[in-house]
């Protein structure tokens, strides 16, 4: 068992990490009804700014965390208002021009950043091996641990215990009712996309250390999230959790062992598939409570 600590370790940050992006995919789903197949290219809004505004200094890692959370909001905010006019004709139509927006970013990025992953700097102050359980692990990950925590422990105070929160949940169940509050529920989808956009920058410009920028990286990260989405019951901020920890851990512990290295995509696609196919007899609810 000693052996599978550090991988469930890593586990935790990957999961962590899925959560963060996962997050705002589920909740555009969920209160939207929009299939965004651009929400990788958010995360990449992040990381791409983590690795050529961070220099290594706290203020430059704060920078990049503001520029490229800024940058992903105001790009999922531009989503919704591109969405608008086809809000009426189903997810083929979403996921055609949000795959098409994601296509022309990717390329965008290539051109202007190139076609290699870039390498990303962290303080140095946490930029070193820290003992733990007896074996050595980065720094950066423990780091990255406890503010992705608090990222979803806030993230769920937001939802569950505020105003907005009660009008974003409202949404979900019955947008007609919010509307006869006085609310838009247009101005609470534009909202919500706008703020899954910046989750998923923000978690770009956090873990960026862990999953870095490159061509690929918006594809993974879409394809993942996905998963999360799905399994957590598309809508649910809880199961969306649960979902990426259990994601996150058969990637990392798949990957730490040649013996199950084959069986880690059939693990992940394999309860997506299985859990669709019960959504489809309806012994599953569309969205989790």
């Amino acid at each position: 068992m000693d052996a599978y600590l550090i991988p469930a370790v890593d586990g935790v940050a990957y999961g962590l990490l899925l959560f963060v992006v996962a997050a705002g995919l589920t909740l555009a789903f969920g209160v939207g009804d929009v299939l965004n197949l651009a929400h990788g290219t958010l995360f990449v809004f992040g990381a791409y700014a983590a690795a050529k505004v961070n220099d290594g200094t706290w203020l430059s890692l704060a920078l990049a965390v503001l520029v490229g959370t800024a940058a992903a909001g105001a790009g999922g905010a531009l989503l919704a208002l591109m969405l608008a006019p086809i809000s009426g004709r189903g997810h083929l139509a979403q996921a055609l021009l949000t795959f098409g927006v994601a296509l022309v970013f990717s390329r965008l990025l290539v051109l202007v950043f190139g076609p290699d992953d870039l390498p990303v700097v962290v303080p140095k102050s946490i930029d070193r091996a820290v003992d733990f359980a007896g074996h050595s692990y980065p720094g950066y990950r423990l780091a990255f641990i406890g503010v992705a925590a608090l990222i979803a422990v806030g993230l769920w105070l937001v939802v569950t215990r505020t105003r907005a929160g009660s009008f974003v949940r409202a949404t979900v169940d019955d947008r007609d009712m919010v509307a006869t509050l006085g609310v838009n529920p247009a101005t609470v989808r534009v909202s919500v996309l706008a703020a899954g956009g910046a989750l998923a920058g923000l978690a770009g410009a956090l873990g960026a250390p862990i999953i870095g920028p490159g061509p690929k990286t918006a594809d993974l990260v879409l394809l993942l999230s996905l998963v999360v989405v799905v399994l957590g019951g598309m809508g649910s901020i809880g199961g969306a959790f649960l979902a990426a920890i259990a994601v996150g851990e058969i990637h990392t512990l798949g990957a730490a062992k040649a013996d199950f290295q084959m069986f880690q995509p059939f693990a992940m696609f394999g309860a997506m598939a299985i859990v669709l196919a019960l959504r489809a007899t309806g012994l599953l609810s569309r969205r989790a409570a």
